[in-house]
């Protein structure tokens, strides 16, 4: 990387900061979150922090919730540090707020935006022993300070994708020699590994993905079968983090499919911001459907096609409620969703098309025989039929996919092997 194209894309960074605070301003509209902390964003905020500091940065939910057992791991191994755990989503902050709340060694504080300016007044301020980055969270200007600073960064549970692969390589220079200050690459896959050595990356290695070492919140499961005694004897169908363009498709081929009439459908989106655009199309589809939210601890009525799920921090929840979880953003080209959580629960899990995000763990999953691929939105419906009158199917099914889980643990362990030589 030279110091030009880093200069360069610093201040391609202040050029947009105004347009980027203008978006960040009007997502607050929906979400109140993006309109607090912004002081943070521009690492402007007076937080003092421990002098013992392991930092990790965990960009929205899916990785949060991915980073939970590591950073469990790395509290019991070094109690005399702190934790900060950094985000870029309203969500993933709630997510984390969440997870850690009785933890009081972890601090919570959102990233600040990839400008030179930014990033070395941030970690001058929070002096970390190491910088922990989550997934594909290649943030050139918050290596290079780091790198400067003497910091050890490590990107863990890293993956990228052939799409995205195919992306970085218009910007070679700036993330490849953005890589090449990294310490250390622990890959989920040798497929990642691989993609990420042709992007740059000198010191990679695999450890699996960390998201199967999470366990089932009791809490939450405990939460899910409240629900389905409020839901009753009903087979239930969980579509989860469904995005724009896919609730249609879903509740369309719903309307026209043959279907046991006491069936329910519950629609989690992936983002809360669109709870009130799936609310409008199960209106105009004149479906007779109900909010999560406002189910309290009543039953359910039986005359409720659509139960939206309007809530956050309870997947795992959804999981246990349902028979059959459709995971979203599959449908349509944008990548898919993790299904490893849904399989944790022992549920059957169906996939669309296209899962590139989650391509070995998918493959690996349907090679398993826990996961199913569905080739359009009617086919999540057949499917559904076919399990609910094949019992033994079903049962078989879902033995797979905890096993499956089961057998696909220890990457928080052999991540925290990688990282401890770092932290020493």
């Amino acid at each position: 990387m030279t110091t030009l194209s880093l200069r360069a894309y610093s201040l391609l960074w202040w050029l947009t900061l105004p347009l980027v605070l203008l978006r960040l301003w009007w997502r607050g509209r929906k979400e109140a979150g993006y309109r607090q902390h912004i002081s943070e964003r521009l690492s402007l905020n007076s937080n003092e922090f421990p002098s013992a500091l392991i930092w990790l940065h965990a960009v929205s939910v899916g990785e949060t919730r991915a980073a939970e057992p590591l950073i469990h791991a790395l509290l019991k191994k070094y109690p005399q540090h702190h934790l900060l755990l950094t985000h870029m989503t309203p969500t993933g902050r709630a997510t984390g707020a969440d997870l850690f709340r009785h933890q009081p060694r972890v601090i919570q504080s959102y990233i600040p935006y990839d400008t030179l300016t930014f990033t070395q007044r941030f970690i001058s301020k929070i002096n970390p022993t190491i910088c922990l980055l989550m997934e594909t969270e290649i943030w050139p200007s918050l290596i290079d300070s780091c790198h400067s600073a003497g910091i050890p960064v490590a990107l863990i549970n890293a993956r990228l994708s052939e799409r995205s692969l195919k992306r970085a390589k218009w910007f070679d220079g700036l993330l490849g020699g953005a890589l090449g200050k990294i310490k250390l690459v622990i890959a989920q896959t040798v497929t990642d590994a691989n993609r990420l050595r042709t992007l740059g990356a000198l010191n990679s290695t695999v450890a699996g993905s960390l998201k199967f070492d999470i366990t089932p919140p009791e809490a939450m499961l405990r939460l899910g079968a409240q629900w389905r005694k409020q839901i009753g004897d009903r087979s239930v169908l969980l579509c989860a983090s469904t995005r724009a363009g896919e609730e249609e498709l879903l509740l369309d081929a719903y309307m026209s499919a043959t279907l046991d009439p006491r069936v329910l459908v519950v629609i989690v989106p992936r983002h809360p911001q669109r709870f009130e655009d799936v609310e409008r199309l199960l209106t105009e589809r004149g479906l007779r459907w109900q909010r999560r939210s406002q189910l309290g601890t009543s039953l359910l009525p039986e005359k409720t096609q659509v139960l939206l799920g309007d809530s956050m921090g309870e997947m795992f929840a959804y999981y246990a409620a349902c028979d059959l979880a459709f995971i979203g953003g599959s449908l349509l080209p944008l990548g898919g969703q993790n299904l490893i959580e849904a399989l944790s629960c022992g549920k059957p899990v169906l996939v669309g098309i296209h899962t590139y995000n989650f391509t070995q763990v998918t493959n690996d999953a349907i090679t398993a025989g826990a996961a199913t691929r569905v080739t359009d939105a009617n086919h999540v419906f057949s499917c559904l039929t076919e399990l609910n009158t094949n019992q033994l199917q079903y049962q078989t099914i879902s033995s797979v996919a905890t096993k499956f889980c089961l057998q696909h643990q220890g990457a928080t362990a052999r991540t925290l092997e990688l990282v401890s030589p770092l932290l020493r």
